[in-house]
């Protein structure tokens, strides 16, 4: 398989959103009403046909309908004003859609059968995590959350940086904030399918917001065989990227160690299995790999660790290059 197949395969769930979410607005608002405790009571079912068609509007929209609307739009319009990370609607509104299935299901069980509340407490509960997701996710796309860890990344100024799979800029940026001096590199392939126009449009559109323009130089190319030349970048970034590789992940590693020059550092920013990625992704979350083998990957791959922790609700690492 290779590695663009890999990449799409790992983002095919975005459309399962959607579906599912279709699937389930359309038994909230037809099923649902239609059983006896339910249907005897008018507040529950016209709830469960709002809830329903809220369900089924917001899953529609994740599946395409943001798509088609601002290509009904696109003639009219106009410069953007603000800085678009380009999260895709199933990141961004996923979690609030689950809530609502959560919550509605949870609802239909205390009254369809009430012996089984502890069932319907557990749905509560997922509802709640669901909904702080939704909040995560809105706030991750903001400007103000465009920021890096403080870790010892850089010992010059007048540094040159890769970031590694830099989608619609927002490590980009951040890195322009952190290191006002130094040159930036800002890598990807520009064809994900959660980042709208694979991300080099937004890309470029918020480096001249952030007035970057003249210091990142934008090069398309694949984390798993960069186009550089050994040992040329002080430092590497890359923030939810290289665990996008799926099997290839350890080769992302060992490309940004072969062009970091010795001593060079890469600051890695990933997912990892945890209540933060649960409350966002849900059981999805069990298949992120974890801290343990994203230690054991970069010592495969021939880093030395300089630091960890959490930040904004991920996991980063800082890893070295020897110097021999």
């Amino acid at each position: 398989m290779s590695t663009n197949e890999t990449v799409k395969h790992k983002h095919g769930h975005m459309a399962w959103v959607g579906i599912i979410g279709v699937a389930a607005g359309a038994i909230l608002m037809i099923y649902v009403p239609s059983l006896k405790p339910i249907a005897n009571t008018f507040f529950l079912f016209a709830g469960f046909h709002l809830v329903g068609l809220s369900v089924l509007l917001a899953s529609i929209y994740v599946m395409g309908g943001r798509n088609l609307g601002k290509r009904f739009a696109s003639a009219h319009r106009t410069p953007a004003a603000q800085f678009d990370f380009g999260w895709a609607p199933a990141w961004i509104y996923g979690p609030w859609i689950a809530a609502l299935i959560q919550v509605a299901s949870a609802v239909v069980v205390q009254v369809v059968a009430p012996a089984y509340w502890p069932a319907a407490m557990v749905g509560t509960l997922f509802a709640a995590a669901s909904f702080a997701g939704g909040l995560l996710t809105r706030a991750a796309g903001r400007y103000d959350a465009a920021l890096l860890s403080a870790v010892d990344l850089l010992s010059g100024d007048d540094s040159l940086v890769l970031d590694a799979g830099c989608g619609a800029g927002r490590t980009s940026v951040a890195l322009g904030r952190a290191f006002k001096k130094s040159r930036i590199v800002a890598l990807d392939r520009f064809d994900s399918d959660y980042i709208e126009s694979g991300g080099r449009l937004l890309l470029e559109q918020n480096l001249q917001l952030a007035g970057m323009t003249e210091r990142v130089r934008i090069e398309s190319g694949d984390l798993t065989a960069l186009p550089f030349a050994d040992r040329i970048f002080d430092a590497v970034v890359s923030a939810h990227a290289i665990d996008h590789l799926g099997p290839q992940k350890e080769q992302g590693l060992r490309e940004a160690l072969r062009v970091l020059k010795p001593g060079g550092r890469l600051l890695l920013i990933v997912w990892v299995p945890g209540w933060t990625m649960f409350s966002v992704a849900n059981v999805l979350s069990f298949s992120l790999s974890s801290k343990q083998a994203w230690r054991k990957m970069a010592a495969n791959a021939g880093f030395s660790l300089s630091d960890e922790g959490s930040f904004n609700g991920t996991w980063f690492v800082l890893l070295k290059k020897p110097k021999a």
